[in-house]
C-alpha cells in the first residue's frame, strides 16, 4: 500500500519559516520524481517545486525561487520542502506527489497558513 505522508505544516507569520516532510511508504522511492504541489481555496492546484530521482535538478515556480528549497533523501525516503521568507499568499494545503512514468501518487496534505 503506497502512502505519502506530508507533516511540518501550521501557522507562521509573514517573513517566517517552516519545513515540510513528506514520508513515503510502498513505493521504490530512490526511483520516484517527487514535487510539491499547493492548493488556496478557489483556485487550481499549482506545481511548488520539483526534484528528480536522484534528488538533482531542483525546479520551483516563479513566486518562490529564492525562497523555498526542495531536498530529496532516498536513505529516509522523505522528500522536504523548505520554506522561508513565507507571504500570506504562500497560505494552501501543501500536496506532495510520487511520480514515475504514468504512476503518480499524491499525499493527504498539510495545511501552511502564514498570517500576522
Amino acid at each position: 500500500q503506497v502512502q505519502l505522508v506530508e507533516s511540518g505544516g501550521g501557522l507562521v507569520q509573514p517573513g517566517g519559516s517552516l519545513r515540510l516532510s513528506c514520508a513515503a511508504s510502498g513505493i521504490s522511492f530512490s526511483v520516484f520524481a517527487m514535487s510539491w504541489y499547493r492548493q488556496s481555496p478557489g483556485k487550481e492546484r499549482e506545481l511548488v517545486a520539483g526534484i528528480t530521482s536522484t534528488g538533482s535538478s531542483p525546479n520551483y515556480a516563479d513566486s518562490v525561487k529564492g525562497r523555498f528549497t526542495i531536498s530529496k533523501d532516498n536513505a529516509k525516503n522523505t522528500v522536504y520542502l523548505q520554506m522561508n521568507t513565507l507571504e500570506p499568499e504562500d497560505t494552501a494545503v501543501y500536496y506532495c506527489n510520487a511520480r514515475l512514468f504514468s504512476l503518480s501518487h499524491w499525499g493527504q496534505g498539510t495545511q501552511v497558513t502564514v498570517s500576522s
